[in-house]
């Protein structure tokens, strides 16, 4: 029996579309800047986020961290949310790699991080304090259930970082997501933020890459932090190649992801054993559960599998599942069978 994986949208392969364009890409040394098929991402790219200039990285956590040190000098600081993605599961690459130290204050359920928070972590001008240079927020959140972050929301933040001098870095992986969730343009979204990285591997169906948006001048400069972290990548062009009908094919069809999470959702309603919350609040295509505390993670997570349904443990008692092209709703149907067969056999 096929597995039904839904460990994550980075699971997806190719579409054919994509390996035909990757076949026949037109390269050039994107390092010397002669790749035309890079060029023809970026420039789509910023025109999807209503930036002026981008730039292809190789990976989310690459373009999260080539922003940062790009608005952040070695000792200064930034302010992000305690559950956020570049805290949790981007290794410390900040501090590591950047000397850039993180002050954080606590994400809501919602995603969100409250303003009273953000105004009282902005350090004031103290020779014992490192500088504020930056916030960052994530949009959809994935560990706050993949909640998009409202345009309302993102312009109330960068009113108090253009009041305060300061950066807004939106880690916008699953941007398009957000967007579809919200009914509005990916460019309603990014502009508030002075950069935002949205990946092409996640939910859009591309093997891998990311890009990163801003304005000219910024995306200069990115441009040499992201040769130092060795992310000049040559004839990238068959990259780009797969993310340019990413974006040109595969950010429409994200509402079925949507659709399918939430039929998820009301499919585990009511087992016993395991708790999603309200399926109404599933809003993009990310399902958390929340086990009974004699039931570990990682455990259920096997049996399920033995079942036929791949999830990720995310926590001792705690699981995810993500819907991405390639699941339907038969499959859905299908993993709700082995969710019953394994807590209410």
């Amino acid at each position: 029996m096929p597995l039904i994986d839904l460990r994550s949208d980075t699971i997806t392969l190719p579409t054919p579309a994509m390996r035909k364009a990757m076949a026949e890409a037109e390269l050039g040394d994107d390092v010397f800047g002669e790749d035309p098929t890079v060029r023809k991402l970026e420039e789509l790219a910023a025109r999807r986020m209503g930036k002026e200039a981008a730039l292809l990285v190789a990976s989310g956590t690459m373009g999260n961290l080539v922003c940062q040190m790009s608005h952040c000098g070695r000792g200064d600081e930034m302010i992000l949310g305690d559950k956020s993605h570049i805290f949790y599961f981007e290794q410390g690459g900040s501090a590591a790699v950047g000397g850039i130290h993180s002050r954080t204050v606590p994400n809501q359920p919602d995603g969100t991080l409250l303003p009273d928070d953000i105004v009282s972590a902005i350090r004031t001008d103290d020779v014992h304090f490192p500088r504020t240079r930056l916030i960052v927020l994530e949009n959809t959140h994935n560990l706050c259930g993949g909640s998009p972050l409202s345009p309302d929301y993102l312009r109330q933040v960068a009113t108090i970082a253009a009041e305060r001098g300061l950066r807004v870095h939106v880690d916008g992986a699953r941007i398009f997501n957000a967007a579809t969730a919200l009914n509005v343009s990916p460019a309603e979204l990014a502009a508030p933020a002075d950069s935002i990285s949205f990946c092409l591997s996640k939910g859009l169906a591309a093997p891998v890459g990311s890009v990163v948006c801003g304005s000219t001048e910024f995306i200069a400069g990115a441009r040499r932090m992201r040769k130092v972290l060795g992310g000049g990548m040559r004839q990238s062009g068959i990259i780009a190649a797969a993310g340019i009908v990413a974006l040109e094919q595969m950010v429409e069809r994200l509402f079925e992801d949507h659709e399918n999470a939430r039929r998820l959702a009301k499919g585990l309603w009511g087992i016993k054993g395991l708790s999603v919350g309200d399926p109404g609040n599933v809003k993009t295509n990310i399902v958390y559960m929340e086990l009974g505390a004699e039931l570990p993670a990682p455990e259920t997570a096997r049996k399920l599998e033995e079942a036929g349904v791949r999830v990720l443990p995310a926590g001792p008692h705690r699981l995810r599942a993500v819907t991405h092209y390639g699941i339907t709703k038969e499959d859905v149907d299908m993993a709700l069978t082995a969710f019953r067969k394994i807590f209410q056999p």
